[in-house]
């Protein structure tokens, strides 16, 4: 029997990058799979997002594991969408046990202007933190209901423990957002622990997905070289695929880590070391 066989994993931010990974990774360990992204993009945010098409792809290559999949466009900043969505598939699916509040935003930019900076800085906050709360809020009542206990594992990032070499209000603002996940975890960790449900968090250090690369962020680390160097990890490779951060989120949310809770995982290359 698969470590997941039958259980039910929510996703955020699962139309491509780290969230298809991890969704595609559960189902190959037995879980079904809900899923949600926005499917559109932001304004504030330089770079394309996903597509409607991306997360189809997404349901596909789960189903290509025997595993259900149920898929809907909603945005994590919009909790009553978020609660809709989620209540439907729990219903059709008839359990929630694994949470992944994935979904995440990076608009780096040098080029910003006092005009657009605080809605910059406000749209990362929202998407980042207050998106990964509104997660977690419309999750914790179905999996206590299942009376199993559970895991969430919730993404952060190196610059959730360690501040970026950036004063632009979108540096600064995802910095903020990844500190305060920790504050999330560490809160729900102690909270939901009588429960049988664990609260964790993951800290990447830069991923091959298109949230790192593409010319926004390209020309962010380029506009100071110096800024590049303080983002290389002391092993070396420079960027780390998404199955490398699935393969711990695996970790973390199977029976294996069933005493590993309030913990800030590092999946960085030793980069949080140097």
């Amino acid at each position: 029997m698969s470590r997941l066989e039958g259980k039910v994993a929510f996703v955020t931010g699962g139309a491509r990058g780290q969230g298809r990974s991890h969704a595609v990774r559960l189902a190959a360990e037995g879980a079904d799979i809900i899923l949600v992204d926005i499917c559109s993009n932001i304004p504030t945010n330089r770079y394309d997002l996903a597509t409607p098409d991306d997360l189809l792809e997404t349901v596909r290559l789960v189903e290509e594991h025997d595993r259900r999949a149920v898929a809907a466009q909603a945005d994590v900043r919009d909790y009553a969408r978020l609660r809709e969505v989620l209540g439907g598939a729990v219903a059709e699916l008839g359990r929630l046990d694994i949470v992944l509040a994935n979904a995440g935003i990076a608009p780096m930019s040098e080029d910003e202007d006092d005009e657009i900076a605080g809605a910059v800085f406000q749209s990362v906050i929202d998407v980042n933190l207050v998106g990964v709360w509104n997660t977690c809020r419309v999750s914790i009542p179905h999996i206590v209901a299942g009376g199993r206990g559970g895991a969430m594992v919730l993404t952060s990032s190196t610059a959730g423990l360690r501040g970026i070499a950036s004063g632009s209000s979108g540096s600064i603002g995802y910095s903020a957002a990844k500190h305060g996940v920790v504050g999330i975890m560490r809160s729900l960790a102690n909270a939901l622990a009588p429960q049988s449900i664990r609260v964790n968090t993951i800290h990447p250090t830069g991923v091959n997905t298109p949230m790192v690369v593409n010319p926004v962020m390209q020309a962010w680390l380029e506009s100071k070289p110096e800024r590049g160097a303080a983002m290389s990890n002391p092993l070396p490779v420079e960027l780390l695929e998404p199955e490398d951060i699935s393969n711990t989120v695996a970790f973390l949310v199977s029976d294996e880590a069933r005493y590993i809770t309030g913990v800030t995982l590092p999946v960085d290359a030793g980069f949080c070391n140097q």
